[in-house]
This record gives structure tokens, C-alpha cells and sequence, in this order.
């Protein structure tokens, strides 16, 4: 593509749309649909506990799996959308394209890992955690169904974010609620056999999991071919590139492995709570169930943010990318304040939609108030991380993350169960977020002094 033809593409609204409105444009069908996801994780939950407490422990402890496909499908998304914006801010629709075809070739490999795991290696997984042999048999049935059947989660995720990419965020909050509302309305009806069909129980929670995420896959793919000309899908003579999977990967696998250190953290924070009781690792599911509620938002405003910042970039615009990063700031903080606040005032309504006993209870409550402490500061961090990101600097909050989870959070969680008090271990996780946002400034002014304020200003 010759010079002269780039300089005549059209400009993209991330370029020239007031900041203020494309960034509330772009993020807010994310924010709603994410808060739609949010929704059903938490009625799967819901449902499941009304079977019994061990079938609730069982998809708990399923949550680091669980979370590591995401980190693999979102870590590869941030990849590609990193790649993809920054290409159409160059206005380079060549490598967009590229980016495009070769992100999908990596999803579909990544999804062939999981469904070897989920073919041979879930009995050792829950073995490996505990030897409660409900809790086993209730998460084999969960487990084995989400990851044999793990190509619905990577192809949505992906598909979602190539239209994400662009701009496009309207389509993908459509996928993602539609996807939500198919995984609601199924979830009693195949855990409880309803309307003719067999009562399935926690299997039925898996079941309807995978049907949701496989019709949202779908609606993202009609979407991508007939709404997202801005890239082009063809695979009749692709051939991986290493160039391409390269720049994908210099910022998707620092993603991945930040998130997937919460998998980590997730599985050891379990062994130490169920040295306690089963419950102590229920609550600790349930919290996470129920901040997805809170977080769900701010990370849609990420997701909104990334191309954002990402085409400005490549556009060399300073003065919008400055803007972006701020209102992104605090927009999320204003988010986590109020789930603090929510958080604080009523633990007890919370647990007591999960069907809480008086020994969750118990626990629960002084543990969603202290973990909802860390809120107060968890707004920029994840902010912070995906600036990080977006400018290609993935490492950073790889950085960031492995000092929080593994450098402080886990050693000071075995610290403080060493006491013998389950509520002291809960303190651990805003000790871990005081680290986070400490280091979060840190490489924050670093990145503004090497890589925005060098930027050239913006003929008025």
C-alpha cells in the first residue's frame, strides 16, 4: 500500500471524535455487557448453591482453570488489539488484516491445550486441592464440559475483540448479552430439570456455560464478516507469520501470564483457606463471583480505552492519549468506590443470596469487608495495566502483577494463617494492592516520561 493511498483512508472516529464521548461511546456497551457477564456468573453460582454447599465449594475451586483459559483468550486479544488499532492508526490496513487472521490461527491452538486437559487431567486438578469426594465428582462433571468444549470461550473472546478493535464495541455488547441471557435462562432449567428435561445438577450449570458462550461466538463471527470492513478475514491462502505472531505475542504473553498468576494465586489462597474449612474456600468463590459485579465495568472501560490509546499512539496524537488515560482513572476509580461501599454496608444480603449457612456467614462477612478495603486502590492499578499494555509495554504490568500476587499476597496469606485466624488471611489481599498501586505510579511516570511526553504536539 502506497503512501498516498494510506493518507487518503479515512480517518477512524478514535481519531477525531472528542475523547470524552468516544471513550463513554466505546466503553459503555462494554461496561453493560460485561455487567451482563457479571450478571450470569453470578446466578450460575446462585443456582449451583442451591444444591448444596459442596457443590458450590466444587465450581470454586474450578475458578483457576477457569480463569487461565480467559487469561489466555483475553492475553492474545490484548495482543491483537494492541497490534490491530495501532496498524490502523499508521493507517496500515494491510498489517490489520494480518494481525487479524494470524490472532485467530493462536486462539485455536490455545484452545487445543484445554481440551487435552479437560480430557486427561481434571481428576488430578480437584485431587490435588482436596479429598472431599463430592466436592471431586461435582467439579470433574463442571470442569470436563467448560474446558473439552473451551473453543466457545476462546472464538467469543476473540471475534469480540477484532470488532473492538475497530471501534465496534456496540456489536460486541450484543454478543455478550445475548450470550449471558441464553447462559440465565438455561441455568435452572438444565440444574433443576425443568420443562420436561433431566434434572442435571451441576453438569446442567457446565452445559448451559458452553451454549451461552457458543451463540455469542457465532453472533461475534457474523458481525466481523458483515459489519467490520476495516479488516479483512480470509483464510484461503493463509499462512502463519512469525513477524506478526511476534509483535502479537511481545504484548499478549505478558497479559497471559499476568493473569494467569491470579490462577496461581487463586489455587494457593484455596489450600490455605480449606486448611481452615471448605467453607473459608466457598466464601472465597463466592467473593470473587461477586466482585466480577465490580470489576466486570472497569474492565470494559479497558477494553473501550485500549484501541483508544493504542491508534492515538500510532497517530502520534499526545494531547488525546493524555486525556484518555486520565478520564479512564477516574471513571474506574469513582466504580471500585462505589462497589466498596456496597461491599462494606451489606456482606450479609450478598452471602445470603448463595444460600449461605451461619458458618458462611460467619466467615463471610468480616472477609468481604476486609477484601473490599483493596477497592480503594484497585481502580488505578487495573487501569494502569492496561495503559501499560496498550502502549506495548505488557511487562510492565507483568511486573506489576507478580508483585502483588506472588511477591506479597500468597507469603503474607501463609504468614497470617499461621495465627490460626481465617480473618487475618482476608488482610492479605489489600496488603498485596498497597503494593500494586505503589509500584503502578512508579512505572506509570516512567512511561510519560519516555514514551508520551517525547510525542510531538498537535497542530491546533
Amino acid at each position: 500500500m502506497t503512501k498516498t493511498i494510506m493518507e487518503n483512508l479515512p480517518e477512524n472516529k478514535m481519531g477525531i471524535m472528542p475523547i470524552r464521548r468516544l471513550l463513554i461511546t466505546m466503553s459503555a456497551p462494554m461496561m453493560l455487557s460485561m455487567l451482563v457477564q457479571a450478571l450470569y456468573n453470578i446466578v450460575d453460582s446462585i443456582f449451583v448453591a442451591q444444591i448444596n454447599e459442596n457443590a458450590l465449594t466444587a465450581v470454586s475451586l474450578a475458578f483457576p482453570i477457569q480463569n487461565l483459559m480467559i487469561a489466555v483468550g483475553s492475553g492474545t486479544g490484548v495482543g491483537i488489539n494492541a497490534l490491530l488499532s495501532r496498524s490502523l492508526g499508521e493507517k496500515n490496513k494491510v498489517n490489520a488484516s494480518k494481525a487479524a487472521t494470524n490472532g485467530i490461527f493462536l486462539t485455536l491452538l490455545s484452545c487445543m491445550a484445554f481440551v487435552f486437559f479437560g480430557l486427561f487431567g481434571v481428576r488430578a486438578f480437584y485431587e490435588a486441592q482436596t479429598d472431599v469426594v463430592e466436592i471431586i465428582q461435582y467439579g470433574r462433571e463442571y470442569l470436563i464440559v467448560c474446558s473439552t468444549f473451551s473453543f466457545a470461550l476462546f472464538g467469543q473472546m476473540t471475534f469480540e475483540r477484532l470488532l473492538q478493535s475497530t471501534g465496534k464495541t456496540f456489536y460486541t455488547m450484543i454478543t455478550q448479552a445475548l450470550g449471558a441471557v441464553v447462559n440465565i435462562i438455561l441455568d435452572p432449567i438444565l440444574i433443576f430439570g425443568y420443562f420436561g428435561l433431566p434434572e442435571m445438577g451441576v453438569l446442567g450449570a457446565a452445559v448451559a456455560t458452553v451454549i451461552g458462550q457458543t451463540v455469542a461466538m457465532l453472533l461475534a463471527i457474523y458481525f466481523n464478516f458483515a459489519k467490520n470492513h476495516e479488516i479483512k478475514l480470509e483464510f484461503k491462502k493463509f499462512r502463519p507469520e512469525a513477524a506478526v505472531i511476534t509483535r502479537i505475542y511481545a504484548v499478549g504473553i505478558p497479559s497471559i501470564i499476568m493473569i494467569s498468576i491470579g490462577s496461581v494465586m487463586i489455587f494457593w489462597m484455596n489450600k490455605i483457606l480449606l486448611s481452615f474449612t471448605p467453607t473459608a474456600a466457598a466464601v472465597f468463590g463466592v467473593f470473587f463471583r461477586m466482585q466480577s459485579f465490580v470489576f466486570m465495568p472497569v474492565f470494559g472501560l479497558n477494553n473501550g480505552m485500549i484501541p483508544i490509546i493504542a491508534y492515538n499512539l500510532g497517530a502520534q496524537k499526545k494531547a488525546r492519549l493524555i486525556k484518555t488515560i486520565k478520564l479512564s482513572v477516574l471513571y474506574a476509580v469513582c466504580i471500585m468506590l462505589a462497589g466498596f461501599i456496597v461491599f462494606q454496608l451489606v456482606p450479609d444480603k450478598l452471602l445470603l443470596l448463595f444460600n449461605a449457612s451461619a458458618e458462611m456467614l460467619a466467615i463471610g462477612i468480616p472477609a468481604l469487608r476486609i477484601i473490599s478495603i483493596s477497592y480503594v486502590f484497585a481502580g488505578y492499578c487495573i487501569v494502569a495495566g492496561a495503559v501499560f499494555q496498550a502502549m506495548g509495554n505488557g511487562m510492565l504490568s507483568l511486573n506489576v502483577s507478580l508483585a502483588r500476587q506472588i511477591g506479597v499476597l500468597l507469603p503474607a496469606a501463609y504468614l497470617l494463617a499461621k495465627s490460626g485466624s481465617v480473618n487475618l488471611v482476608w488482610w492479605a489481599i489489600p496488603i498485596a494492592e498497597i503494593a500494586s498501586v505503589t509500584f503502578s505510579v512508579i512505572f506509570m511516570k516512567r512511561i510519560y516520561d519516555q514514551e508520551i511526553r517525547p510525542l510531538p504536539k498537535e497542530m491546533s
